[in-house]
């Protein structure tokens, strides 16, 4: 293994805790209606598990309502089930063959909660990136340690390292602070 690769890597593990942050962030409600905060819920069905947007389309009719046609009429109550297990508190109704869900207006109480959510979810991310630079240093240094790397590739390299973490952490702010304000939005 060389530097390039180490910083190939690198970069690699701190898009990956990223995107699964933004992907995470895209479940917190905001009061709009969104096919994101429903389309990747696991539904037990026919003795597996599907994301919902496997099962059903999912379409934006109103601002504050979510409507789901399932492509299988028997998936309807497995659908049902699944949206009332999650931690989403939305309330499906099941309506003939389709499933109606309402987005509630947020209350403040709500809003924090979920604000202090986003800020969980956002630390967790950091947390991934900060590891895979803990990692990605003591791979450097072993390189030095075997004589690949110099002291001054070293500390070139921790540079490198350390601008990285400091893009992606970045990163991460920007979209708690993007997530922040449409929560708090009223």
């Amino acid at each position: 293994m060389n530097l390039e690769q180490i910083l190939f890597e690198l970069e690699e593990h701190m898009e990956k805790a990223v995107s699964r942050m933004v992907q995470e962030l895209r479940t917190v409600r905001t009061g709009m209606a969104s096919p994101a905060l429903v389309e990747n819920l696991d539904v037990e069905i026919y003795g597996t598990t599907c994301k919902l947007r496997q099962l059903a389309l999912i379409t934006v009719p109103e601002p504050r309502s979510l409507l789901l046609q399932p492509f299988d009429v028997s998936a309807i109550r497995s659908i049902e089930r699944a949206i009332h297990e999650s931690r989403l508190g939305l309330p499906p109704v099941v309506d003939g063959k389709l499933i109606r869900v309402f987005i509630p207006e947020l209350s403040e109480q709500r809003r924090r909660e979920l604000v202090r959510m986003v800020k969980q979810i956002a630390e967790e991310s950091r947390v991934r990136i900060r590891a895979s630079r803990r990692d990605a240093l003591e791979a450097a240094k072993k390189l030095e340690k075997t004589g690949i790397l110099t002291e001054d590739e070293l500390r070139s390299a921790r540079e490198n390292i350390q601008r990285l973490t400091n893009c992606f952490i970045g990163q991460v702010d920007k979209q708690v602070e993007t997530k922040d304000a449409e929560l708090m939005k009223f």
